[in-house]
């Protein structure tokens, strides 16, 4: 007789192999995988809702990321002064506050996820005006690093001519600082939704005004560094208005408006906040510590520039995996809301397992092409 691949919360168990009948009827769960059969039809089913939320939420890390490899990229043909400093600025000074921003906004995941799941839609509001008050109040905290970026980095042994520039540059991006305070929440409310896809669009058409607005200010207008500055401020503030904008104009359901909920039990959340800043931070951080190390290298300018372009590739395979941990953190929290563990374990199995042949895949790649893939 052919494994069951579901049981239901009264224990009963369906007998099914179809992949579309799984989570039909209310609150079925995955009975246990005993059958290669049960296996594969597991598989494809948990790969598929996977890749529904992975797919758009890698587009909107990559297009993210990419703002900030545009800038890289436009701000290369003033000179390697200039392609130094503002690397230095973002992959150092940007990236500590991206991190740590990213990582608090991340504890929403969580909790937006399993109040979805559990059908408590109406908290999704609460829990993201509660994130962004936190996030903002860090930003504020955050600020004087931007501030005193130059003596900070000449204080790591940067170069003057590159500390310099770079601390003129990170003055003039502080208003994305407080950008991402509004971004993160509403991307992690959207997400625990699965509204992923208007993410997307977001992120997509963010990238490509940026791209013209740095092609008008450098290449046209000839302001220099300060043109990247703009047209970074300027893109990073627009989608985070956009957000909001959806968010008010179509989340009815989750969007009631604004409520002094938010304040309560703050504490509590920003120590989960801290919590979950300092487990995903960390793993965006290494990239700081090479580049700031580099800095102490003979010949600095050529040096700082060179592995900037490096950690800007290895980035966009950064983001993708960062883009699938959103989409499993998300399927974990929605199954749990939903009184389903073990389809939250068996998300978790084949995540993992597929990042595992993707890492594999890029590493076999990189060696292959490790002779021409820089040129």
């Amino acid at each position: 007789m052919e494994e069951p691949l579901l049981d239901t919360a009264a224990g009963a168990d369906q007998l099914s192999t179809k992949p579309h009948d799984l989570y039909e009827g209310g609150n079925e769960d995955y009975a246990p995988v005993r059958s290669f059969d049960a296996l594969r039809c597991m598989f494809w089913t948990e790969t598929v809702k996977l890749w529904k939320m992975a797919g758009p939420a890698v587009i909107t890390m990559l297009c993210m990321y990419g703002t900030n490899f545009a800038v890289v990229l436009f701000v290369g043909h003033l000179g390697t002064v200039e392609l130094s400093a503002v690397s230095i600025s973002l992959s150092v000074i940007s990236t500590f506050a991206y991190g740590f921003l990213f990582g608090m906004g991340s504890a929403l995941e969580t909790l937006c996820g399993q109040a979805f799941g559990a059908g408590e839609i109406h908290m999704l509001g609460i829990y993201m005006q509660r994130s962004w008050i936190i996030l903002l109040v860090t930003s504020l905290f955050i600020l004087p690093i931007y501030i005193f970026a130059t003596p900070v980095l000449k204080l790591l042994g940067q170069e003057d001519d590159i500390a310099n520039l770079a601390g003129e540059f990170t003055i003039q991006t502080i208003p994305s600082l407080f950008s991402l305070a509004i971004i993160f929440p509403s991307q992690k409310f959207l997400q625990a939704q699965r509204k992923v896809k208007v993410l997307a669009w977001i992120a997509v058409l963010g990238l490509l005004i940026q791209i013209g607005m740095l092609c008008l200010f450098i290449l046209v207008f000839g302001w220099g560094t300060l043109g990247a500055a703009v047209a970074f401020d300027i893109v990073r503030w627009g989608m985070a208005i956009a957000q909001v904008v959806y968010i008010m104009g179509w989340c009815r359901d989750g969007w009631t408006g604004f409520s002094w909920l938010a304040f309560k039990e703050i504490w509590a959340f920003v120590r989960l906040s801290l919590a979950s800043a300092v487990m995903l931070c960390l793993e965006i951080w290494y990239t700081m510590s090479i580049l700031i190390l580099t800095g102490h290298l003979d010949n600095a300018v050529i040096a700082v520039g060179s592995l900037s372009i490096c950690v800007n590739i290895n980035g966009f395979e950064l983001m993708l995996f960062i883009g699938i941990n959103v989409a499993i953190s998300v399927r974990v929290s929605n199954e749990l809301g939903s009184g389903r563990p073990r389809a939250a374990k068996y998300s978790v199995y084949v995540t993992v397992f597929q990042c595992l042949l993707i890492g594999i895949f890029f590493m076999i790649v990189i060696l292959i092409t490790k002779d021409s893939f820089s040129l």
